[in-house]
């Protein structure tokens, strides 16, 4: 019985995740997620109580994995500023994967405090990740040198999003070189 639970809760955060990525937050209704995993309705609800707690379990399961992959990325290279290369093009490889999108659409959601806590946690150990490199290039304020980065990872990702003019390759190869050689490029 535990493991069919565990199946169904999976097929709904697998439905979850396509509904986010394909219609953003206002696709991911009850009655939708029914329909993908062929629940009833009032089913869903016995799996989760809200949106949010569907947001905060797809958060609680994708920024983990994401996060490793970008730690992996991290893992295989030598040196703080490949390092951090690294860090910035993971992410933006990651941008077309669903978890990705699927955490997009959330973000830009209307979400509940607890919800909102932990999509903040779950960024702040991304950031985390490039503060020893930051700190190996002698930055004064590693922390916040990071936050900043992060935000070059951002607005990178959302020039990406919006189908912007560039190859993403470009978007990537700019992003890297703001992060590492500011506007002087």
């Amino acid at each position: 019985m535990a493991e069919h639970r565990a199946m169904q809760r999976a097929a709904l955060l697998d439905a979850a995740r396509t509904l986010l990525s394909e219609g953003g937050t206002e696709a991911l209704t009850f009655p939708a997620l029914a329909e993908r995993t062929g629940l009833a309705r009032s089913s869903v609800y016995e799996y989760f109580r809200s949106r949010a707690a569907v947001v905060e379990e797809l958060c609680e399961v994708d920024f983990p994995v994401w996060a490793a992959e970008v730690s992996a990325a991290m893992e295989a290279v030598d040196g703080p500023e490949v390092k951090i290369e690294a860090y910035i093009r993971k992410q933006l490889e990651l941008v077309g994967d669903r978890r990705h999108r699927a955490v997009v659409a959330i973000s830009a959601s209307e979400l509940d405090a607890g919800a909102r806590e932990k999509i903040r946690a779950a960024h702040g150990g991304l950031v985390a990740m490039i503060v020893e490199a930051l700190e190996e290039l002698g930055h004064r304020q590693p922390r916040l040198a990071a936050m900043l980065v992060q935000g070059i990872v951002d607005a990178a990702v959302r020039r990406s999003e919006l189908g912007a003019a560039e190859d993403p390759g470009q978007i990537a190869e700019a992003a890297v070189a703001m992060a590492l050689h500011g506007v002087r490029g």
